[in-house]
């Protein structure tokens, strides 16, 4: 018995979910503490992310091969989104948070800072797939990305807890089809999907610390954390739109079926139609609540 319990502990795949169970625990844990300050908002983001994730990688594992429209729409609905909530909501917190400190000007500067941070992490992050770390390098990046995510989400809604409930649902409806898209890349090699559970859970982990903490009444920060955050949402929004081009992940999925430049042709209306029923959904919402 202590031989297969010690070559259980050496199989990446199991320490990895392990690991993924570990995370489940850990925001179960801070959910309490989220219910003790109220922050109910905060704690149905990361609960629907974590939900969104996990039914995304169950399907990624139950389905034999992956289906090019079914990812090239949850892509789709998922960056148009995240790109109108951004742009709608948290772009103009960030420039009225600058006028009010007599400078506009901060809250696109932050919106610049997220495009350019985001971008810089995304390259130089790539670059670690060259390498040998030890570690699956599919779940270690959408880990990272979940929980930077978080953290901007926590300070965003710990600093301004009457934004609606919207923005941060359609900020973390990308988690399904990454889940999804996650769980099938995992699969092909083999490993377990259970180690999606560790970023499932990552936008809860660090959001609801985060909000307790919230930001200083300062309105030149704020400015420039909200414009850092819509600029964040935006990278990973434009990330995410659907690219139906030679050697995208699209592309690859395509090459499994027969006639796959046709279908590569025939998915690239279906990505621009995804994109904008996505951001649509959002400007309907917004336009239903606010009626």
């Amino acid at each position: 018995m202590g031989i297969n319990t010690t070559v259980e502990f050496n199989n990446p795949s199991a320490r990895a979910s392990l690991v993924g169970v570990a995370g489940v625990v850990v925001l179960g844990g801070l959910s309490v503490v989220a219910v003790a300050a109220g922050l109910w908002k905060v704690l149905a983001i990361a609960w629907v992310a974590f939900a969104a994730m996990a039914v995304g990688a169950g399907l990624g594992t139950r389905t034999g091969s992956t289906a090019p429209h079914r990812l090239v729409w949850g892509y789709g609905l998922a960056s148009g989104a995240m790109v109108t909530s951004a742009s709608m909501f948290l772009v103009p917190q960030a420039i009225g948070l600058g006028s009010g400190a007599g400078r506009p000007q901060l809250g696109g500067l932050g919106v610049a800072l997220g495009l350019v941070v985001g971008y810089s992490a995304h390259v130089l992050g790539h670059r670690l797939t060259h390498l040998e770390v030890g570690v699956d390098l599919t779940t270690a990046q959408i880990t990272a990305h979940a929980l930077s995510a978080g953290l901007i989400i926590g300070l965003v809604y710990g600093s301004m807890p009457t934004l609606g409930l919207v923005l941060g649902l359609a900020i973390v409806s990308h988690k399904g089809p990454a889940g999804y898209a996650a769980a099938r890349r995992l699969a092909r090699r083999g490993r377990s999907a259970a180690a999606l559970l560790l970023p499932a859970a990552g936008v809860g982990i660090t959001a609801i610390p985060a909000a307790v903490v919230a930001l200083p009444a300062v309105a030149g920060l704020q400015a420039v954390v909200f414009g850092f955050a819509a600029g964040i949402f935006l990278h990973i929004a434009m990330d995410f739109l659907p690219r139906c081009e030679a050697g995208s992940e699209i592309d690859q999925v395509c090459a499994i079926h027969e006639e796959s430049h046709e279908l590569l042709d025939e998915l690239r209306t279906h990505a621009v139609g995804s994109t904008v029923v996505g951001g649509g959904v959002v400007a309907l919402a917004w336009v239903a609540l606010t009626a």
